[in-house]
This record gives structure tokens, sequence and C-alpha cells, in this order.
């Protein structure tokens, strides 16, 4: 039988994708397949057992300190992509709207000089300051306030998960926001709609995408970071990261860690399809 000539195979675009599907096999599939397979494993004598046994998810899932751990871990993610997003758009609009080509291009190589040092290193920073008798305690007591608790709080998680995600929510937001057309702007003006309706009701529309895939990228940072909610946030109450570290030191429980770790993957799988289809949802 003669093959159908309307199937044709772009060998040259397969090749050039073939090794972005083996980095995504061999660095994300098949991790993840070892992960559920270590959830069914079984501890004796705090030696790990191959198995297949259910009694690791319904321990964890049984518990109420993983409910705690998770639903905080995922308001927290949540406050701080809401925190992200509203503080890195009046930036994004600025450099994509005030600001000459050559300006934003500067400005985005700024941004991302913050990644050229560790974000442990950075997080260290954030103690100094935020210490009880740190610089920003002993810039208000100059005016007669604190000090306050800044270390160790949720404050201080928070602060820390804008230092991991607010440079990369501004560059994508302002990448969206300049490839916007001018001319729809000029359009909604001269119709008579004012700046701030124009930003809700032109821009915000069109950039939409870029928009919402920041969100994503902040959320996805935030849910699984465990640095600053350890150092900055004293890890009271847990989040799930710091929930797999105290699994694995409680009798070698790595199977119920795994249960954590796949729990967190499949979370943010969820969330990220939902965000991506709703960003690329036409309007009916």
């Amino acid at each position: 039988m003669a093959a159908d000539p309307r199937v044709r195979i772009n060998w040259f675009a397969a090749t050039w994708r073939l090794p972005m599907l083996v980095w995504q096999f061999l660095f994300f599939v098949v991790p993840l397949l070892f992960l559920v397979y270590l959830s069914f494993w079984l501890v004796r004598n705090y030696r790990m057992v191959p198995g297949f046994d259910t009694v690791n998810w319904v321990k964890m899932f049984a518990k109420g300190y993983f409910w705690d751990a998770y639903y905080f871990t995922f308001g927290m993610a949540l406050l701080a992509t809401v925190v992200t997003s509203c503080l890195a758009f009046p930036c994004a609009y600025a450099l994509s709207f005030k600001l000459s080509e050559t300006a934003r291009r500067w400005a985005i190589f700024f941004l991302i000089i913050p990644f050229f040092t560790s974000y442990l290193v950075r997080i260290y920073a954030w103690q100094v300051l935020l210490a009880e008798n740190g610089v920003i305690n002993a810039a208000l007591a100059v005016i007669g306030a604190g000090p306050y608790a800044l270390l160790n709080t949720k404050l201080g998680t928070v602060i820390g998960y804008l230092t991991l995600t607010l440079p990369l929510v501004v560059i994508l937001q302002t990448l969206s926001l300049a490839s916007i057309d001018r001319n729809l702007i000029e359009a909604a003006h001269n119709l008579g709609c004012g700046r701030l309706r124009t930003v809700f009701t032109v821009i915000v529309p069109l950039a939409k995408v870029g928009l919402i895939i920041g969100a994503v990228f902040c959320f996805i940072l935030s849910f699984g970071d465990f640095v600053s909610p350890y150092y900055l946030g004293g890890s009271k109450p847990p989040t799930l990261s710091i929930l797999i570290i105290d699994t694995t030191k409680s009798g070698q429980q790595w199977p119920r860690a795994a249960v954590v770790a796949v729990t967190m993957i499949a979370t943010l799988l969820l969330v990220a399809f939902a965000a991506v289809s709703a960003a690329y949802r036409k309007r009916a």
C-alpha cells in the first residue's frame, strides 16, 4: 500500500527537537517515574525495601500536619504571586512605554545581574537586613519606631520569594508589554479612554499571555522554594519542601518524602496547565 502523500515528516525540524525531547525524558520523566515508584517502597529497620504498597500514601494523606503544610505552602505561593505580579506591572509598564528601546535593554540587563549571584547569598544578606538588630530596625530606631520582628516571619518568607522571582516577572511582563501595537493604544485614547481605563481594557488583555506566564513562573518557584521559608521564615509552620527534609530525617523515610514530592509536582502541573489554558483561551 502506498504511503499517504499528505503525511510528510519534516526530518530537519524533528532533528532539532530531538535533543530537547531527550533532555526532558532523561531529566524530568525518568526522575518523576522513579519518585512515583519510590513512594511505594517500604522502610524496615531503617532500610528501604523495594515493594508496592500504598501505606506511605495512606499515612501521609491521613496526617493533619501534611495538609497544614500543603495549604500553607499553596497560600504563601499564591500570596507571593499576587504581590510580585502587582509590584512588577508598574515597573514593566514604565520600561515598556516610558523608556527608549536602548534604555529598556539596559534595564533588562540590570534585572538579570542579580541572577549572577547565588540565591542563598542574597537570602543571607536579607538576614542581616531583617534581624532584630539589623539595618532596617536600626534605621527605624532613628525615627523612634521599632524594633519589629521581621525575621522568622511570614513577611520574611514573602520578601525572600520576591528576591527570587521579582526580576524574572518584571522581565517577562516587559517583553509582553513591549510587543503591544501602539496604534491600538492611540485608538483607545482617540475613542475617549483615559489612561487607567486603557490599561485595563486594552493593555492588560493584549498582554494577558505574558502576565499569566510570569505569574505561573512566580508560583512555581515560590511553591517549591526551600531557602526563603527556612532562613527567613524560620520554617514554622513548615512548607512542603521543609517537610520533605524533616521526613527524610525521621527514620530515613524516603518513600514518604517521595509522596510529598510527587504531590508537589502534581499540584504544579495542574496549576501550570490550567494557567496556560487560561492564557491562550480566546474570547467567545
